[in-house]
């Protein structure tokens, strides 16, 4: 049996619906990634979320809806005394920006235990972690979460790595460029956005954030462009440009990036050259971000 397992911290999200309503859902970063992975694997692949959840209704009420979502929940820890946390999406244009409430989620506290953290990576073929995984880590957690990693990656797990920027969730702008360096030489693969690599590293083309990472010893790297040409290096293939779908009505582009990821691994995982499966992860990101919320059912049929 193969393996999937996605880390990170899925929450509640409250998305617009219209006239001032909002729709309450559940989603992450990550999740998001594995909620998509879920539909693009074949059944026999076991797709695993880990992360801390609390004790408490709406907590309970999340495993339920990952759970229904075909998403494994045994790898998630339940914490007294803590809850989840949520989010609120504003919408201009498509474009989206994030209010959150996230000060006692559970998800914080992933790294606590390193055995149970050990535990839930033994056996995973692919696993995969963002930049906010690691941002709502306190500093020592955060090293102590990558070497999990490096450990399960020496096993022989693929980790994948989207740096996915928040900024207001790191203590620094130097902060974030360690934590993002350090969670990049744990991957085999990093899927940066240029804009972010471009502000955070100052990066002056695609060509400078791939040779960084490749320096930092990923073996492919996929840097995304909005509406402009995915760059993609693998270490075995060279680099190669691979142009956007068009898309002429954004109406959200929530998730856009995490169904992106889950397309691109998913292709990888079952055997498809890296050219193709990235394309394929194009086409999906480009119906995604045609609808509203991070979770879009309807485009599976």
């Amino acid at each position: 049996m193969t393996a999937f397992l996605a880390l990170g911290e899925c929450m509640v999200e409250l998305s617009q619906a219209g006239d001032g309503l909002y729709k309450r859902g559940f989603a992450g970063d990550t999740f998001n990634t594995a909620w998509y992975a879920r539909r693009l694997l074949p059944e026999e692949w076991t797709v695993s979320y880990g992360t801390c959840v609390g004790e408490d209704a709406v907590s309970n009420e999340m495993l339920e809806f990952i759970s229904g979502e075909g998403v494994d929940v045994s790898t998630i820890r339940r914490i007294p005394d803590r809850t989840v946390g949520l989010y609120m999406i504003s919408l201009d244009n498509g474009e989206r920006s994030f209010s959150y409430w996230r000060g006692q989620s559970a998800a914080k506290l992933m790294a606590d235990d390193l055995g149970w953290l050990d535990g839930i990576l033994k056996g995973r073929e692919m696993i995969h972690f963002s930049g906010i995984t690691l941002a709502i880590l306190p500093p020592k957690q955060r090293e102590a979460f990558c070497g999990a990693l490096a450990r399960a990656r020496s096993k022989g797990a693929i980790v994948s790595f989207d740096t996915n920027l928040r900024p207001r969730l790191w203590e620094s702008p130097e902060a974030m460029r360690a934590g993002l360096t350090m969670g990049a030489r744990t991957a085999d693969i990093v899927l940066p956005s240029f804009d972010e690599e471009e502000e955070l590293f100052g990066d002056a083309n695609p060509s400078e954030t791939i040779e960084r990472y490749r320096k930092g010893g990923a073996d492919m790297v996929a840097v995304k462009q909005g509406g402009a040409a995915l760059h993609l290096w693998q270490r075995e293939a060279g680099q190669h440009e691979i142009a956007a779908e068009t898309v002429t009505n954004v109406v959200d582009t929530t998730a856009a990036g995490d169904s992106f990821a889950a397309g691109l691994l998913a292709g990888l995982a079952q055997g498809k050259a890296p050219q193709v499966a990235a394309a394929e992860a194009m086409r999906l990101a480009a119906k995604v971000i045609q609808a509203r919320g991070a979770l879009v059912p309807s485009i599976f049929g």
